[in-house]
């Protein structure tokens, strides 16, 4: 089957539960990302990632989902991108995506810097203003998954902190924007987490990757679905997720 026939058959099946809350999460195939598609899947859920096969193949193993292909290194394609998968609703968008690259200030490249702050910063605010009309009008959810490094900066973290203290700083903007039109807006801060993302970063560091010592990636997407799903009389702003005692 196609890639195009692919998605024609998740995008028809997804669309014959409309009265489900629409999801979008990004960086849908790995992680925290594919974790939260499972705990949300009574969810109507569009989930997004770069590459068609793996959206495709996660988007089978659940209920109620459609793929949204979509590089968010490059956010001047994303109105189109949306205009093409005819997404009606959207209720909630969780922005899990991410890319970390460690490196000190005086060594990192502009490059690095440009493709970093595209991903973790630009992608989110130019998504969220092309959605926000649909999830006002499903007095919906923003959820940002934040870092421990959008709290504090560390040497070697410049770029990634400096975009992750962009992220918290949109979201607070968006909250006060939005509330008028009651849309709740959150950021979590997981700690370390047992991700491919965080194998890299041991890696950058030089250290013994140990899984067992950092947060499941499940657990964070509770976090999550408790913030999408609390009582409308109160909006969790900030949420901070650490890893427990062993």
């Amino acid at each position: 089957m196609g890639a195009r026939r692919v998605w024609r058959v998740l995008y028809t099946r997804a669309m014959t539960h409309s009265s489900r809350p629409v999801t979008l999460i990004t960086g849908a195939t790995g992680g925290i990302g594919a974790a939260l598609a499972h705990v949300l899947h009574r969810h109507s859920l569009v989930l997004q990632g770069r590459d068609l096969g793996r959206v495709a193949a996660l988007c089978a193993e659940l209920p109620d989902a459609r793929p949204l292909v979509m590089d968010l290194s490059r956010p001047a394609s994303f109105a189109e991108l949306l205009e093409e998968a005819g997404l009606e609703r959207v209720t909630n968008v969780v922005h899990n995506a991410g890319v970390v690259e460690l490196g000190n200030v005086a060594e990192q490249s502009h490059e690095i810097w440009t493709h970093t702050l595209a991903v973790n910063v630009v992608a989110p605010a130019e998504l969220t203003g092309l959605l926000l009309p649909r999830v006002r009008a499903e007095r919906g959810n923003v959820v940002f998954v934040n870092s421990g490094a959008g709290l504090t900066a560390n040497a070697g973290w410049g770029s990634y902190a400096a975009s992750k203290f962009a992220l918290r700083a949109l979201a607070d903007a968006l909250r006060a924007e939005e509330a008028q039109h009651g849309v709740r807006v959150t950021s979590v801060y997981p700690g370390r987490t047992d991700t491919g993302m965080q194998q890299k970063v041991v890696g950058q560091e030089g250290g013994e990757y140990r899984g067992d010592a950092f947060i499941r990636p499940e657990t964070v997407a509770e976090a999550v679905r408790y913030v999408l799903e609390a009582p409308r009389d109160a909006v969790v702003t900030d949420l901070t997720v650490r890893p427990g005692p062993r």
